[in-house]
């Protein structure tokens, strides 16, 4: 099969979002395309650009939080074929666990705590609403599934059962650690970080190591600080917007097993104009498409 960056390259990984190809001992080449995926799916429709503005984005937060801790990128000198969208990456042993960090309750959590009155087993005060602030940041991890299956939320002894104290203690410390600091930054800027995933990896000497994206529109959930109202859906920066067109307004049954629909011009400008906005409001710089 041609490969559709045109790289002439082993590649080892190939998944909804990015692509890893093998440079050879300890070094990996990671691409971003311009896929986007929703409710487990990839989509038909690309969003021009979005792999650049990912792979631009986390460089920019890798070096907000290098002191906090190591980052797997080696270079970015890549092929001109993937400028802008890729970056030379350390080979890790993964840990297979989603790092999520929620500030704010929304989402599935909000929808846990409507059951349960606690989010992965973390117990919240009652009479909290959906886009409330927490009274502090969570750790509220999730088992990575196979591609093309949903990751499931467990509680931090379910971390604990499956990799031991040590590494889920590190996981939530780090977690919890990169996005208290990444909370701030976003603030200042007037945007509200609801809450968002890391992934890592291990060195050969067992150092943890911050992996894969950081802090992007695809990764977290990004609101308008100006515009947030405890209450209901919050103004986002994210795929969230994608989400809402295909359940709320395509016509699409989610639980159908029939593959999404195509997203119509408009959405797709849309999504990518929430992107670039994601990008600029945070780095303070114009995006430019390379």
């Amino acid at each position: 099969m041609t490969d559709p960056f045109g790289l002439d390259l082993p590649l080892l990984h190939a998944g909804k979002v990015r692509r890893l190809y093998d440079l050879g001992p300890g070094r990996m080449l990671m691409v971003a395309t311009d896929n986007i995926s929703a409710f487990d799916f990839v989509l038909r429709s690309t969003i021009p650009d979005k792999g650049i503005v990912l792979t631009q984005l986390s460089l920019w937060w890798f070096d907000r939080l290098a002191d906090l801790i190591p980052n797997h990128v080696l270079s970015t000198d890549v092929p001109d074929a993937v400028a802008g969208r890729a970056i030379v990456v350390e080979k890790l042993a993964m840990v297979p666990v989603e790092a999520v960090a929620r500030g704010y309750l929304t989402g599935s959590g909000w929808a846990e705590y409507q059951e349960s009155g606690s989010v992965c087993g973390v117990r919240l005060p009652a009479g909290l609403r959906d886009g409330d602030r927490l009274p502090e940041p969570i750790f509220t991890p999730a088992v990575k599934a196979p591609l093309g299956e949903h990751d499931e939320n467990v509680d931090y002894a379910t971390i604990v059962e499956l990799h031991g104290e040590e590494t889920a203690s590190e996981l939530r410390a780090a977690t919890l650690a990169i996005y208290s600091r990444a909370e701030a930054i976003a603030r200042d800027r007037g945007i509200i970080l609801a809450d968002t995933k890391f992934e890592f990896g291990r060195r050969p000497d067992g150092t943890l190591v911050l992996a894969d994206e950081v802090l992007t529109p695809d990764s977290s959930r990004f609101w308008d600080a100006a515009q947030w109202r405890p209450g209901g859906q919050q103004p986002s920066f994210d795929k969230q917007y994608v989400r809402d067109w295909l359940a709320l307004e395509s016509g699409w049954d989610r639980h159908s097993g029939a593959e999404p629909p195509a997203l119509p011009p408009e959405v797709v400008a849309a999504t990518r104009a929430r992107y670039v906005d994601a990008y600029e409001r945070l780095t303070g710089t114009l995006f430019v498409a390379q």
